[in-house]
């Protein structure tokens, strides 16, 4: 292999690995904070609102560590991958524009009015606020997941006369199979993640002996939403469904993965 595609990879691979750390437990614990402020707007207890602005700020932090993070990787598809975003940008670029201008700044936006807004909102709307970085975050991975998923399986698209690769379907690009498969993976896992982490400091607070009430919140609201997620992620209906999907579906682009798991199933 030559050895500046070698450094170019690793290089990569060490700032998407990196990157991904901080958004994995942002968009986990985002969900994690609208059950909490759900079950204070029903239940009037002071307790999950305090919960919740104790995570709003976890969350505050990383999200910030996540977008310094995130930035060096726009700039490596221009220094690492240069032939790769000119020839695929028609494609590829639709859905990384999306996430910044829609969804990255609705999260961003209502993040802000999630951390200081509390005082001059209903509780109620500042309920909504909750919901929207939710869903802001939330959406925000799916248009990078429809990415990725591209890359995986590419659908909705022709070669132009110049070699690049153009859209001739936009619906049929954001409804890739592969990336609806990617996106039930990779949120499943991103809620197991800020549910053991929440989980895990609450538990590190109980057998401190500190904040003994909103610890048994945090182990509570943690070890239930880890478990249904265990649940969905590793269970084996939808495991199967997907592996077959796979299976009978493989990339015209990427047919050694298929050959590999021929091989595979004729040596078990």
């Amino acid at each position: 292999m030559d050895s500046a595609l070698l450094v170019h990879r690793l290089h990569f691979a060490f700032t998407a690995t990196f990157h991904y750390l901080f958004p994995q437990l942002t968009m986990g614990l985002a969900l994690l904070i609208v059950v909490l402020k759900t079950i204070a707007l029903r239940t009037h207890k002071e307790i999950y609102n305090q919960s919740a602005r104790f995570w709003a700020r976890i969350f505050g932090i990383n999200f910030i560590f996540g977008v310094v993070t995130g930035i060096p990787m726009e700039f490596q598809f221009g220094t690492n991958w240069s032939h790769f975003a000119r020839v695929t940008g028609g494609v590829i670029g639709q859905p990384l524009v999306m996430e910044g201008v829609f969804s990255f700044f609705l999260e961003s936006a209502f993040l802000g009015l999630f951390l200081y807004g509390e005082k001059r909102l209903s509780p109620r709307a500042h309920w909504w606020t909750a919901f929207l970085v939710f869903f802001g975050s939330w959406l925000s991975g799916y248009f990078i997941i429809v990415t990725n998923a591209w890359m995986q399986h590419p659908v909705a698209f022709q070669r132009a006369a110049n070699g690049t690769f153009q859209v001739i379907s936009f619906w049929g690009l954001l409804l890739n199979p592969w990336a609806i498969l990617e996106y039930a993976h990779n949120m499943s896992g991103a809620v197991i993640t800020g549910a053991f982490v929440m989980a895990g400091v609450g538990a590190y607070y109980l057998l401190e002996g500190k904040f003994a009430d909103h610890a048994r919140v945090f182990v509570r609201v943690g070890v239930i939403a880890g478990f249904i997620f265990s649940g969905l992620q590793f269970s084996r209906p939808a495991t199967c469904m997907a592996n077959t999907w796979r299976a009978i579906n493989p990339s015209p682009l990427r047919p050694w993965k298929a050959c590999s798991r021929a091989k595979l199933a004729r040596q078990s």
